[in-house]
């Protein structure tokens, strides 16, 4: 399953924005993977946590061979051992094992996530063990498909936006204008910051200012 967006959203930043426009029309339309099952999703991006792409798919195809159905009785019933001999790290599985004490407890509503506001659903996701608010936003994005996310804390969405608009700092007010520029379809220009940061265009470069090496 892909992050769904078409025509729509696309005119519309196109007419709001003429420099992403005209990087849309470069790349075409991106094909990003989603996970639409919430549970899933969150211990996925805490097992990825500062850990390379590559490792976090070592591990996770390890966790989904260990056990068939990764579900909160399942990964509750593993040990902490358990999980370090696949690869996560015992501060993770501690995160992971309280998070599906509290959704088999009763005191985490998981299912009322997909109901609440953007704002809403980044604090009550975020006040987990392990989730802060650019995890909570990725799952909006990557796994509810909420139309209109611009996570700040993003390094390479700040990147991709230097290298759009030429400039050498993306401070909070000028990140905000952005965002309301491109809203309510920030999500659409996310992937595609994403993309021109990961080198899609090649002649297109990051105007932050080069560290200059002490003496």
């Amino acid at each position: 399953m892909y992050f769904k967006y078409g025509k729509k959203e696309i005119a519309y930043l196109k007419e709001k924005d003429k420099k992403l426009g005209a990087v849309i029309d470069k790349i075409g339309i991106i094909k990003r993977d989603i996970d639409d099952n919430l549970f899933t999703a969150l211990v996925h991006n805490i097992v990825g946590q500062q850990i390379s792409n590559k490792a976090l798919d070592t591990i996770w195809k390890r966790l989904q061979d260990t056990y068939k159905n990764i579900e909160p009785k399942t990964l509750n019933l593993a040990s902490i051992e358990e999980l370090k001999a696949i690869g996560i790290s015992s501060r993770k599985g501690e995160y992971i094992k309280d998070f599906c004490k509290k959704i088999i407890s009763g005191d985490f509503q998981l299912e009322a996530i997909k109901k609440m506001s953007d704002e809403d659903a980044i604090q009550t996701l975020s006040s987990l063990k392990g989730v802060g608010v650019w995890t909570a936003e990725m799952i909006l994005l990557f796994c509810l498909q909420r139309p209109n996310v611009l996570s700040y804390n993003d390094l390479a969405i700040q990147r991709g936006m230097r290298m759009v608009y030429h400039h050498k700092k993306i401070d909070k007010k000028l990140f905000e204008k952005y965002r309301k520029r491109l809203s309510p379809y920030c999500s659409i220009a996310s992937l595609y910051f994403w993309s021109v940061a990961g080198g899609s265009i090649p002649e297109m470069k990051d105007y932050a200012p080069k560290e200059t090496s002490r003496t």
